[in-house]
């Protein structure tokens, strides 16, 4: 059984596909992720699921309710955490808490409860009754979950949890989302450009770049799939390179070889065996190898083996900027 179905989803601005043609489902109860850059389609995705977007093409299904014709239904069977924070900072955490419960039209017979489990849950009930402009990034982003879950959504959008947090706060968000995870069983997407959080929080993963998924898998099945081993290696740029790489994928145990200017991944089953044969190729071709390590396949090389380059957040801070200025212009 699924909670989000999309088929061939795509939103246009002018002319930027932010999302293209994009198919994927996510099972209910799971934690499902969006890993990517910033401006490659994630935030997009999130805002035509809950609602904030139409759809240019395609169809998406919440909770078994289309977004296009039912929104309302979908909206009500929902929680959704932005990436800025939407509490109010001189109102208190509960006041924070209770605004958001009326908003979501709970009873009122049962608001004090559900604020009290909430805050019980994610470990603010001491600070409840202190203003917002007081609490630390950690704890704002906390708040911010909390309002999402007041009235038990059966899905609930993170987009982007963690940005500007540092490790160990970011840390202490994966141990709270994990938490209400258990405690809800509910199905949970986010977005992130944070390869550790990835793979720590999400049982599978869908890799989006330019607007289109690479490949939706378990992150451990995606990290098996590159080989066993990583071997990274620089050199000078010579005219002979794409001797020496021709020559590298005649090596029977290479699975896989990236190129990026003079930066050359290999993904090999046994990297060991591997960088001998590397140094004799490069020795007969006469080939300086600047550096060379070897380590077990991470996030990061899938990322690069499907897209070709690393998660670049200046780049795509710049592509988030002018998406987030066409959306603008749009909708005004």
């Amino acid at each position: 059984m699924y909670s989000i179905e999309t088929k061939s989803l795509r939103k246009t601005f002018g002319d930027l596909n932010a999302v293209d043609e994009i198919s994927f489902n996510v099972k209910s109860g799971e934690i499902f992720g969006f890993l990517g850059p910033n401006g490659a389609g994630k935030t997009t995705t999130m805002m035509i699921l809950t609602t904030l977007l139409k759809p240019t093409a395609g169809q998406a299904l919440v909770a078994n309710f289309d977004v296009r014709t039912h929104p309302k239904q979908v909206r009500q069977k929902i929680g959704y955490v932005q990436q800025e924070s939407t509490v109010d900072e001189y109102l208190s955490g509960r006041e924070n808490l209770f605004l958001q419960a009326r908003l979501h039209h709970i009873p009122k017979e049962i608001i004090n409860q559900r604020i009290d489990e909430v805050l019980d849950l994610i470990e603010l009930s001491d600070k409840q009754h202190k203003a917002v402009v007081t609490y630390s990034g950690g704890m704002r982003k906390r708040l911010d979950i909390a309002g999402g879950l007041l009235h038990r959504p059966e899905v609930l959008f993170l987009d982007e949890p963690t940005v500007g947090l540092d490790i160990q706060t970011r840390r202490k968000i994966w141990e709270y989302i994990k938490k209400i995870h258990t405690e809800f069983k509910m199905t949970i997407f986010l977005s992130t450009h944070y390869m550790e959080e990835a793979d720590q929080l999400c049982d599978r993963i869908g890799i989006i770049d330019g607007g289109k998924i690479q490949v939706i898998d378990t992150p451990q099945n995606l990290k098996n799939a590159m080989g066993n081993e990583v071997i990274s290696l620089t050199i000078d740029q010579v005219t002979s390179e794409k001797n020496f790489l021709s020559h590298l994928k005649k090596i029977e145990l290479i699975n896989k070889i990236n190129e990026n200017q003079n930066k050359i991944t290999i993904f090999a089953s046994k990297g060991t065996e591997v960088i001998p044969k590397i140094f004799k190729i490069s020795a007969e071709l006469e080939i300086k190898i600047n550096s060379i390590s070897l380590t077990r396949p991470t996030l990061d090389d899938v990322f690069i083996s499907y897209t070709g380059h690393e998660i670049r957040d200046e780049e795509g801070g710049f592509n988030r900027k002018r998406e987030h200025a066409k959306m603008k212009r749009i909708r005004a």
